[in-house]
């Protein structure tokens, strides 16, 4: 389709029939020539940075292991308790210090049972009926600041005594809980009260509480709470009892002491797993609970997301938040296809998600507001819409929706009892005895009905247009697998029927790159058309959209072209110059919609959260 647009240096829009400049984009391709690397492309990162862009930082799972490090440190200073009890605490407050430190300062006695730190004591003793201490006992110890604290000698099993209310140093990691050996007085063994197993070697496990079990029952209890039900929280298995499990406790029952005899082989490697798979589990906890990172939504990637800026749903009016959390493909879950890819450099898709809502992918140039109500749209109307367009027609009195059920052209609304033509939806009262034929196709009540019909089928054909080529891009999109392995094979018989060296193929790539870059745009460019209301904004939003859709099929047709020897110079050439001219229409269309957004000139056809409300719809 050809354009009669010419370029504007206001508004950025170039003539796809005068060729666009061509000799100007191949000489900027020569003078980037220069690469070291020899790559026909260059990307110029000291420009300023474009309007669709935003701030953000990748973390691999030990950086975020270390954020939490961090916080857990801090709550050690202020309170003095072990690593394991922090960590609890602050799980129970959603990684929230200030609020964790208020809370305590309030009432720590109620926060650490809340938190499953400490057990409730039954009865709570008032501070005035403790036990004075002795005489001995006076020059020893120092007045409590603070009286009653389950922070007092966590793990301290002394019996017999009343236990003093000074606050202890720090615990120790082991104190959260006790092996506990058979009593020396007791004639029975130990019988766990799980498995009933009362073998001599069977050791008791304990948490504070004193609840005691075997450690194989312990183990297949952490096991069935990590990897079934995919919960960190390990409560004591006693009946009403709320006391959590520290991470110490869990890692001495999972994994081995390096000490300890070798067991069961497989055992041990499954009980590895299920350690590594409670510390995915913190990590994702962590980042569920601070709303500046995001987890990547990637099968088998473990990498966050850090993105002040769309943090708040108000920026989400303004900005598309797109990040790449810096992996690429899905690890240790290749297919052939994305073997394929990275045979070709490629190492699988750069994974890029919206940081602002639960679409794992890049929805740019449309806001979340607006892709969550398109994407909602279509799981509901699509296959209805298809439906009800190829099977039914409206009635021309009542406009209710009618399937015809038989032969005869002769319908009967049984709603409203109208009678008309099914073939030229006019009244059958006019169609005298021609009950198998319409031969009064142009009267007047005919083109009545019709028109009626076409009314009341306008909004079906609008949601059609537009649905209809955004799934058309998104399947381009998803072949675009099969292409890179085609464009692999081309490379490889450029290098063997030319001069030119593995390096000097990469146009091919880029080329493939961009395309699906591309499409990926185009694709949501139709879902924000749907919604943008009638008007100049539009009008030129759609150009943009018609342009960059044209060079994205020119690019693509050069790409499926059958290699020539004779003809890889101009190929290559052609390639390349197509290949800058996509990308800057990408950057075009997702600049100016960007800056749309920041200006506020965009304006929709229904409401959408935080912005005005429409004047008109189309």
């Amino acid at each position: 389709m050809s354009s009669d647009y010419e370029y504007s240096d206001d508004e950025n829009y170039f003539d796809d029939g005068d060729d666009m400049d061509t000799q100007e984009d191949a000489e900027t391709f020569d003078e980037d020539e220069d690469d070291v690397m020899g790559v026909d492309f260059k990307t110029d990162d000291k420009g300023k940075r474009k309007a669709y862009e935003l701030d953000y930082s990748s973390f691999s799972q030990s950086d975020v292991e270390d954020l939490m490090k961090k916080d857990i440190e801090y709550i050690c200073g202020i309170f003095g308790v072990d690593s394991g009890f922090a960590a609890l605490l602050l799980r129970h407050m959603a990684w929230n210090k200030e609020r964790l430190v208020e809370k305590y300062m309030d009432n720590p006695d109620k926060l650490l049972v809340a938190a499953g730190v400490a057990a409730p004591e039954t009865p709570i003793v008032p501070p005035n009926r403790l036990k004075s201490p002795t005489a001995s006992q006076a020059g020893n110890t120092r007045r409590p600041t603070r009286t009653g604290s389950k922070l007092l000698g966590f793990g301290s099993k002394s019996s017999g005594a009343s236990k003093s209310p000074t606050i202890s140093p720090t615990i120790s990691p082991t104190s959260s809980f006790s092996v506990q050996p058979k009593s020396p007085t007791s004639s029975e063994p130990f019988t766990c009260p799980i498995c009933c197993d009362d073998v001599p070697s069977l050791k008791p496990v304990a948490l504070d509480c004193g609840h005691a079990y075997c450690s194989n029952c312990w183990t297949d209890y952490i096991s069935a709470k990590v990897n079934e039900e995919g919960d960190l929280i390990v409560r004591c298995m006693g009946e009403g009892c709320a006391l959590i499990a520290p991470d110490s406790f869990v890692h001495s029952m999972l994994i081995p002491d390096p000490t300890a005899p070798i067991g069961d082989a497989e055992k041990e490697e499954a009980n590895g797993n299920t350690w590594k798979r409670f510390q995915e589990l913190l990590v994702r906890h962590f980042v569920s609970s601070n709303r500046d990172l995001k987890y990547c939504p990637y099968p088998g990637c473990t990498n966050t997301v850090s993105c002040p800026s769309a943090a708040s749903k108000l920026s989400l009016t303004s900005v598309v938040p797109t990040v790449s959390c810096g992996a690429r493909g899905i690890g240790g879950q290749m297919t052939q296809s994305q073997q394929a890819q990275g045979n070709l450099g490629l190492a699988g898709k750069e994974h890029k998600f919206c940081f602002g809502c639960p679409i794992d992918s890049d929805h740019r140039p449309v806001v979340c507001g607006v892709a969550k109500m398109w994407l909602k749209k279509c799981r509901d109307d699509s296959e209805t819409a298809n439906w009800i367009k190829s099977n039914t027609k409206e009635c021309s009195n009542c406009q209710s929706t009618i399937e015809k059920n038989g032969g005869c052209n002769h319908m009967t609304c049984k709603k409203c009892k109208h009678e008309f033509c099914w073939v030229c939806m006019g009244p059958w009262s006019e169609h005298g005895t021609a009950w198998y034929s319409c031969n009064r196709y142009d009267e007047k009540g005919g083109i009545d009905a019709r028109d009626s019909q076409s009314k009341s089928r306008a909004s079906l054909e609008r949601y059609l247009h537009y649905y209809n080529r955004w799934a058309n891009h998104e399947q381009s999109a998803k072949l675009s697998l099969d292409l890179y392995a085609k464009t692999e094979k081309k490379m490889e018989d450029m290098q063997i029927t030319s001069a030119l060296t593995w390096i000097e193929v990469q146009f091919m790539k880029k080329a493939v790159e961009e395309v699906d870059k591309c499409r990926m745009t185009l694709k949501w460019t139709y879902a924000m058309a749907y919604y943008l209301a009638s008007g100049n904004q539009k009008d030129l939003f759609e150009d943009n959209q018609r342009d960059l859709e044209k060079a994205v099929e020119d690019l693509s047709e050069l790409l499926e072209q059958q290699i020539e020897p004779e003809m890889i110079p101009t190929l290559r050439q052609k390639v390349t110059d197509k290949t800058v001219y996509v990308q800057k229409r990408n950057e075009i269309v997702l600049d100016d919609t960007a800056t749309g957004f920041i200006e506020g000139r965009w304006k929709w056809n229904v409401s959408v959260d935080g912005f005005d409300d429409p004047e008109n719809t189309d």
